[in-house]
């Protein structure tokens, strides 16, 4: 919603004071927009299962998001493939691929904020959202 859609519907329902409310809100919000910029800032998200306990819930969402801003950095990707033929005497030979992938994040992250945290207690999930400077 534009400032000006902004201002007309604030006009309408609440006068001129109502203006001058949803101009600072809007403002307040870019201003929150702005502070963690994704050019400026990593930005990580978390998430960890309330069902364990919100202390551990949360310990777990902020160690996913940390991973995540660490992914962003660099991931060393391994990939091991085996394909096996067998052949049994009279038969149709049978083929097997097994395919293994495995992400490793291995960094040092100095400088990492947690700027939310939230629950959702309808899906027992708790979320949390890291942020670190780009430098």
């Amino acid at each position: 919603m534009t400032e000006a859609v902004m201002r007309k519907a604030a006009t309408a329902i609440c006068g001129w004071g109502g203006v001058a409310l949803m101009t600072l809100s809007a403002q307040v919000l870019v201003m929150a927009n702005d502070l963690y910029a994704p050019d400026h800032y990593w930005i990580g998200k978390g998430q960890g299962d309330l069902s364990k306990g919100e202390a551990v819930c949360r310990r777990v969402a902020e160690l996913s998001a940390r991973a995540d801003l660490a992914k962003q950095i660099r991931v060393l990707v391994k990939e091991h493939l085996v394909d096996r033929v067998r052949e049994r005497s009279g038969k149709d030979p049978e083929q097997d691929i097994a395919l293994t992938r495995e992400e490793i994040v291995q960094e040092y992250l100095l400088g990492v904020k947690i700027v939310d945290y939230r629950i959702d207690e309808e899906k027992k999930t708790c979320f949390v959202t890291a942020v670190m400077a780009r430098e």
